[in-house]
């Protein structure tokens, strides 16, 4: 859909027909031109509600997506409206949840301040993430069988068995794809990868059962489900136990790699906080703590017990 902002003129105009809530009202207290709900005081704009709403829902359906944002903000604004009209904001209580929860945000957006001032210095680039995974390959073992294959999934019988025929005979698989199968590009992209065995056709149970019954580059028996025509064919399967190609992994690798530096970044930034705090004399604490008794003592050490005969 582009971007939010360029397309604002055309949402007012969509909203403004499908809904007739734009009625650029001049109010005592403000005028609202572009206004999708009012609550009392409180206006909703088409600008509030775009830059809220994701861009990929704006983009599948921009009136249900404003629709449904208007509807939930109205509700949260009559929940929120009542709360204060009934005074609940004022009890001691609910005043130091507020707090806490002030105190929570501010100590969050310093964490994001903080990680976001070394995000240079935190990324992992592809070479560390293989550096790494060569020097712990041991630990990274596949804890099921891995598949490669080909699903073929056509809108007849005939097409299925042409489709068989085709791969039987050597001709290519993308091309037997684009001619025969319901979505070629997702077929084709889908047998590119290596799948968990458990994953592997889950959607349709009997191929995910042929897929662990026949040998490689065989092809199974054509089976109908929902209308649809399906067959599978074993490209390659990488056992239990073998060690996964870099290749799947570099990626979650990498995530892995600089959530652990985010997260010894701010364990840093944090201790070299207090110490400053300590050197400043800001920190201060008071032995104010019970102690514990002496677990060891018996009757005998005291002095009732200690009877003698003088």
């Amino acid at each position: 859909m582009g971007s939010k902002k360029t397309n604002t003129f055309y949402l007012l105009i969509i909203v403004g027909t499908v809904f007739s809530l734009v009625s650029c009202q001049q109010t005592s207290q403000q005028n609202v031109e572009d206004a999708l709900a009012r609550v009392g005081n409180e206006y909703l704009t088409v600008d509030q509600a775009v830059d809220d709403i994701p861009d990929a829902v704006i983009s599948e359906d921009s009136v249900e997506a404003l629709t449904q944002y208007r509807d939930n903000w109205i509700r949260q604004q009559l929940l929120l409206q009542e709360a204060q009209r009934l005074g609940l904001e004022q009890k001691p209580a609910i005043q130091q949840k507020i707090e806490q929860a002030r105190e929570e945000i501010l100590r969050q957006a310093l964490k994001d301040y903080v990680l976001a001032s070394n995000e240079s210095d935190l990324q992992i680039t592809d070479e560390k993430a293989r550096t790494y995974y060569q020097a712990n390959k041991e630990q990274f073992v596949l804890e099921e069988d891995f598949v490669k294959f080909r699903h073929m999934r056509t809108s007849t019988i005939k097409k299925a068995r042409n489709a068989r025929q085709d791969l039987l005979d050597g001709v290519p698989w993308p091309e037997v794809a684009r001619t025969y199968a319901i979505n070629p590009s997702t077929v084709i992209s889908e047998s590119d990868q290596y799948w968990p065995i458990s994953m592997a056709a889950q959607d349709i149970d009997i191929m995910n059962r042929y897929l662990k019954v026949i040998g490689q580059n065989e092809i199974s028996p054509i089976q109908r489900v929902n209308g649809i025509y399906h067959f599978v064919q074993l490209i390659e399967t990488r056992s239990e136990g073998d060690h996964p190609n870099l290749e799947w992994l570099i990626e979650q690798i990498k995530d892995w790699m600089t959530l652990n530096n985010r997260q010894r970044n701010f364990s840093s930034f944090v201790k070299n906080l207090y110490l400053k705090a300590q050197s400043n004399n800001e920190v201060e604490t008071f032995n104010v703590l019970p102690t514990k008794p002496n677990q060891n003592s018996t009757r005998d050490d005291t002095l009732e017990n200690n009877s003698t005969n003088e």
